[in-house]
Formats: C-alpha cells, structure tokens, sequence
C-alpha cells in the first residue's frame, strides 16, 4: 500500500496543519502562539538562566554584574523573538537582533564567541522543550521553524558583533604595541608604559629584547607573524617595525636561546642583536638600547654568530660611540686590573702580540707567572687574553680606562 505524501510547505508550516487553503500559516494560530510566548517571556528567561547555571561553567565564574549582564542580553534575545514572531506575517524579511549589540564591550570580553554560541543553544533548547505548551494547536511546526531562522539569524550577529569588537580591539592593541615598542626605544619609561602593557595582558618576565632588520614583506603582516608565533610557543611577545629595522620584545621564554629559536627566523637579511635579559618590561629599554647599539655597529664584527649578544659588540660598540658600553668596559676590564701587576703584564702581553715568552722577559718574571697572571685576569674580567675576539676587547678596555683618567 502506497503512503500518501503530504501536501507540499510554505514557510517551513505543511498545508493543512495550521495553514489555509492558500498554503500561507493561519495567522490566527501564530497569533495565538504570539500570545502564548508573550505571557511564557518571563518564565523563559527564568528556566535559561537556570539551565546556564545548571550546565555552562564559565557562566558559574562570571562576576555578579557579568552575569547580570548575559541574563539581560538572554531576555533581550527572547523578547524579540517573540516581538518578530507576533509580526512575522506582516511583511518583515528578518529579526530584530539589535539587542545583541547593546552589551557593553566588558562583556564581550569576558565572554567569547563560543560562550556565546553556548548561550544561544542554551535559550533555543529551553524554547524546543516547551514547543508543545507554547505553541497553539497546530503552530507546533510554525514555531520551531521561527525559531530555526531566528537562531540562525542570531548566531551571524553574534559573529558580526564580535567581528567589529575584534577589528576594533585589533587598531588599538596595535597602537598601543607600538607606543611600548617606542617608548623602549627612546628610553622614555614611565608609569603610561605600565599601562598600556597592562592593556595589553603582558604580566611576562624576564624581558628579551632582539633588533634586527625587517624583511620586505608588509609591516603588520610581519607582527602579526610574530605575535602568531608568540601564542603558539606560550610568550608574550611585542614588535615594531621602524624604517628598516625590526624590534621584537620576548616576555616568559625559559632561556635566550628559546626565545632567539623562535623569532629569529622572521628577520630579514643581516645580523641580529639580543639586548641583555631583564627582569621586567619596565628594565627593557636598556636591554633595547643595547641591542640597537649592537647593530649599529655589527658591521665591525663581520664574523658574528646570527643572532649574537650586545654584550659580545662590546669593543665595536664603544668604538661606535656608545657611552653605556664605554662605561661598561673601564668597569669589567680596566676597573678590577688597575694597581694591581695584572694591569702591566696584560698591557705588555698585549703589546707583544701574546707572546708569553716575550712577556716574562721584559718583566723580568718566570713565564709561569705571567700565565697564572693571564689566569686571573680571567677569572677577574671574564675575558680571556690567550683568545684572539677577548685579547681584542680586553684592548679596547685598557684604553677606555686610560683615557677615562685624563
């Protein structure tokens, strides 16, 4: 026996259950289901509330006034839901849903879009379970479809809504990392930087500060790179690009070879200089001005590893100019050395082009002395006088420290 199909639907609603011989809805049964909804409003918003409570956990944890807020945009949902289904044979073509952009931006940043989607399917799954006492007889079908186009219309307002939050958050987050990056590198901190940092989540330590040269690729194409990069390996992680030079600012790497492994790849072409590690953001513009001190005057190490440390330019930053290096070098070289044999037996044994032999004899000490002298200006100034790069810098900082008393 051959089962006889149904007549064919308009507007989701078979003929012949709730609909007119025309095929439209019976507006009579979608009034009375308009009624129905309007007088059920409130115990609708009661009972999602209550299942969000029941089932969504980071509503729990929400604050007070957050979760005031979710209750009024959950009500506002309904609310005009139930106005567009009263007048939906009138003409209107979509849904009210500008209630959705009436919650402050607080709480759109407290809850996600995936919390909001919960939210939505939380309201249509109170609504499902009470089709059969809301609708009137014969609108069962009328009203789920309604609330099928509702929902759907809904959820590309949720996404819309957070669109324009995440642009608009995305422009400001931008200036304010490139007002830190600034700041860092003119040296002017004060209490504004900690406020933007703050803005911006950093809460990180220690503090890596790399310069380098950008690549060719568009500006904010290659921070957005690094700030990708920066969320996969768990760092926070600042970056400006100005002229041709490229500044990265690492919060939270375990070690400076981690945080070098992880953006050094993203430089263009040339050396690539790490600023001393530092305990916070604050501290940072030291490390940067070292680093930026270091590639200006990479060029006179040739032969630097890539990346290589500010600390190791010593010598060609001094030579470049650079007071903070100066300074350095008389108080790590010159400083633990003067009054002291070790001063005139490294100033000879550099002058004798490291010749021990030569050195013990205008002394007039055994070698042996001379290398135990070696050992301890060594151990003294980190800096070994036997190696060719260390015997080089130890150079520079004799005679820093001899101009330094004239």
């Amino acid at each position: 026996m051959t089962e006889r199909s149904e007549p064919a639907s308009k507007n989701g609603v078979p003929a012949g259950r709730g609909a007119d011989e025309s095929g439209r809805p019976d507006e009579k049964v979608r009034r009375d289901t308009a009624r129905r909804l309007d007088r059920a409003m409130g115990s609708l918003g009661t009972a999602a509330m209550a299942r969000m409570e029941e089932q969504l956990l980071w509503y729990r944890v929400l604050s007070a006034e957050d979760r005031s807020w979710v209750g009024l945009v959950a009500q506002a949902g309904i609310a005009a839901f139930v106005e567009w289904f009263g007048h939906a044979g009138e003409g209107r073509p979509t849904p009210n849903i500008e209630f959705f952009g009436t919650a402050p931006r607080e709480l759109k940043r407290s809850v996600s879009l995936q919390q909001t989607v919960d939210l939505v399917r939380i309201v249509v799954e109170v609504v499902e379970a009470q089709v059969e006492e809301l609708a009137a007889p014969g609108g069962e079908d009328l009203l789920r479809q309604a609330m099928l186009r509702y929902t759907r219309d809904v959820a590309f307002a949720a996404a819309q809504v957070y669109a324009r939050e995440a642009e608009a958050r995305g422009s400001w987050d931008a200036r304010l990392e490139a007002l830190i990056v600034d700041a860092l590198v003119r040296g002017k901190v004060d209490d504004g930087l900690h406020s933007w940092a703050a803005a911006l989540g950093w809460t990180s330590s220690p503090v890596i500060v790399f310069a380098g040269y950008a690549p060719g690729d568009d500006p904010q194409s290659i921070i957005d790179g690094l700030r990708d990069r920066g969320r996969r390996v768990g760092y926070d992680l600042l970056a400006g690009v100005q002229g041709d030079r490229l500044i990265v600012i690492v919060g939270g790497a375990d070690s400076i070879k981690d945080a070098a492994r992880s953006v050094a790849p993203r430089f263009g072409p040339g050396p690539i200089v790490i600023g001393p590690e530092v305990a916070d953001l604050h501290a940072a513009a030291g490390s940067a001005r070292a680093a930026i001190a270091g590639l200006r005057a990479a060029a006179g190490w040739p032969d630097a590893p890539r990346p290589v440390m500010a600390e190791d330019l010593l010598a060609e930053r001094a030579i470049d100019g650079d007071p903070a290096a100066r300074v350095q070098l008389v108080e790590n070289v010159y400083t633990p050395l003067v009054g002291t044999p070790l001063l005139d037996t490294l100033a000879t044994y550099l002058e004798q082009g490291t010749s021990l032999e030569a050195t013990a004899r205008l002394l007039f000490v055994h070698p042996n002395t001379v290398r135990y002298r070696l050992r301890k200006i060594t151990e003294l100034t980190g800096y070994q006088p036997t190696e060719g790069r260390s015997a080089f810098t130890l150079q520079v900082g004799l005679i820093l420290g001899r101009l330094s008393l004239t």
